[in-house]
């Protein structure tokens, strides 16, 4: 997804170490660190489990980086780069579901903000097999960045068989997947809520406000995603007052511009994701038409 601004940090273009090919750890809880300067990646592996009348493998993918720097969400905010995983080349994977912990926001240092992770992070894979009964081969070719002051680019390829048998790295996947917000459908939720999503007209620009309910005194960041990745939208900002009474109510608005060409507002499909101290939620709100 390209950034949605020029990225203001000094990007700094290296040569990084790389390996030639793929090493595949047999039988193994993680495959080998594939170092960079600041940072290093690597697959680890967890315990098969069953959730919706199927079987899934449990791995990750672990990015460790050194004190103070930090790699970024899928929407990456004002700048940066998301990571990207490519996972052809595996065997016996039917398919691999990337999970997405929730992250944080960020001041970039140029009035702008990004939205990421800091010291590393661990992003949950939920695999399913071909056949079940045989170990999986799983291939990954991962670019990432990795950024402070400067931000530099960084590849891994990385192999790792998957037994499905649980082992030291089970925690760390655990842990990784009850940060991962929840889905669940608009206005609904007794804890951490996103009550409604409607457009209203600013001072020139078509505005967004959308309401959020937490526990009294409970802070809330919230982060919005349009339908395809060539939306850049701007990030919401908590209103000076909530609407109406309602004990626990948060507004944000964020103004509604620069449309990729041939988009409309109307019907568009927007993407929620609201983060508190204890739990995060993902929701999905269609645009309605300006009453």
């Amino acid at each position: 997804m390209p950034c949605s601004a020029p990225y203001r940090a000094t990007i700094a273009i290296i040569a990084l170490i790389s390996v030639p090919s793929v090493t595949v750890a047999l039988a193994q809880d993680a495959s080998p660190w594939k170092k960079a300067l600041h940072a290093a990646a690597r697959l680890i592996a967890g315990a098969a489990f069953k959730s919706d009348n199927a079987w899934w493998l449990r791995a990750g993918v672990e990015i460790r980086l050194d004190r103070g720097w930090h790699t970024y969400w899928r929407y990456p905010g004002d700048s940066g780069v998301p990571p990207t995983f490519d996972f052809a080349g595996s065997e016996n994977v039917k398919s691999v579901t990337v999970l997405w912990p929730a992250p944080k926001r960020f001041a970039d240092g140029a009035g702008g903000h990004f939205i990421g992770y800091l010291d590393g992070v661990v992003f949950p894979l939920r695999i399913a097999a071909e056949d079940a009964t045989k170990p999986s081969s799983l291939h990954l070719k991962l670019g990432y960045a990795f950024c402070r002051e400067v931000c530099y680019p960084a590849e891994a390829d990385l192999g790792l068989t998957l037994t499905g048998k649980g082992g030291p790295e089970e925690p760390a996947l655990v842990a990784a997947e009850a940060r991962v917000p929840r889905r669940v459908p608009l206005g609904t939720g007794t804890g951490l809520a996103v009550r409604s999503v409607h457009r209203e007209r600013g001072d020139g620009h078509e505005r967004i406000a959308v309401e959020v309910t937490a526990p009294d005194g409970t802070p809330v960041e919230l982060f919005v995603e349009g339908p395809a990745p060539n939306w850049a939208l701007l990030s919401p900002k908590p209103s000076d007052a909530a609407s109406g009474s309602t004990s626990g109510m948060q507004r944000f608005t964020f103004d509604l511009d620069d449309l990729p060409r041939g988009a409309h507002a109307d019907g568009a499909i927007l993407t929620f994701t609201a983060v508190s101290p204890n739990e995060a939620i993902e929701v999905g709100a269609a645009l309605k038409q300006i009453q």
